[in-house]
């Protein structure tokens, strides 16, 4: 199933339309690789806006319960690396 969710990281977001089983570490290479965000660290953990969770990077979407409309925010050191 596809889902489309916003991510926020280095001062940019974009939207993203992508497979539930794919990683998020995937879904922020494919934004770059578009063109979308910029180069940057991959960060480990981003933020849940609507679950309001802490979710790895390294999972997909779906074992997070990242949902459509959600957005994630990138997190590096504890802090929100997207404003």
């Amino acid at each position: 199933m596809y889902i489309t969710i916003t991510i926020k990281a280095l001062n940019s977001q974009a939207h993203i339309r992508i497979d539930q089983q794919q990683k998020i570490s995937q879904g922020l290479q494919t934004l770059r690789e578009s063109g979308k965000m910029p180069p940057g660290p991959s960060p480990d953990f981003f933020r849940s806006c609507v679950r309001e969770t802490l979710v790895s990077s390294y999972r997909t979407f779906k074992e997070e319960g990242i949902f459509d409309g959600d957005i994630l925010v990138a997190i590096a050191n504890g802090i929100s690396i997207s404003e």
